[in-house]
């Protein structure tokens, strides 16, 4: 498997491996109640930033598969990020032992078909190149990710505790028929 990051380009985004000059929009874009509201409840500070977006480069390194930064087509910030990543939450072998799938979108980018144009890119190209089962963890409130994981496919295996917050665990079993 290669360890290049693939650019990926659909309609309005492109998804690319993350840049250095990429961090102080991530950074930004974790410190937002908003977007931590269904994954950690508080902000994330710049040094919790760091250490993601330092993991994000180096699972590409270690697995061939992670996150990539989402950008609409002629902006130079990123919107978000897509991708997939080994986790090992504890939460079980039926869990813990497949990639798990995960997308954040910036506020203002919400309503827009952004959230389902990237996740699908990402699935598309996973479904080519590693292929197999899938996972994903979602707070029971989001009902955006909860929308956007049906459409790709994704049914529930179990409710679960992660953290002392009740979390919806999903799998994949390969792309939608």
């Amino acid at each position: 498997m290669s360890r290049t990051i693939p650019t990926i380009n659909t309609q309005r985004l492109t998804l690319r491996g993350m840049r250095a000059e990429d961090f102080r929009r991530f950074a930004e874009i974790w410190s937002m109640p908003e977007v931590v509201e269904f994954i950690d409840a508080e902000p994330w500070p710049r040094s919790k930033a760091w250490a993601a977006f330092l993991r994000h480069a180096g699972h590409w390194q270690i697995t061939g598969f992670g996150q990539w930064a989402i950008h609409r087509h002629r902006e130079a910030e990123m919107s978000g990020q897509v991708g997939f990543f080994y986790a090992k939450r504890d939460l079980g072998e039926d869990f813990d032992d497949f990639p798990e799938a995960g997308w954040v979108l910036a506020p203002e980018e919400h309503g827009k078909g952004y959230g389902i144009e990237a996740v699908k890119a990402a699935h598309d190209w996973f479904d080519r190149v590693v292929t197999g089962r899938l996972v994903c963890m979602i707070a029971p409130e989001n009902e955006r990710s909860l929308t956007i994981a049906g459409k790709m496919g994704y049914v529930a295996l179990r409710d679960a505790v992660h953290d002392g917050d009740a979390v919806k665990l999903l799998a994949r079993k390969g792309p939608p028929q």
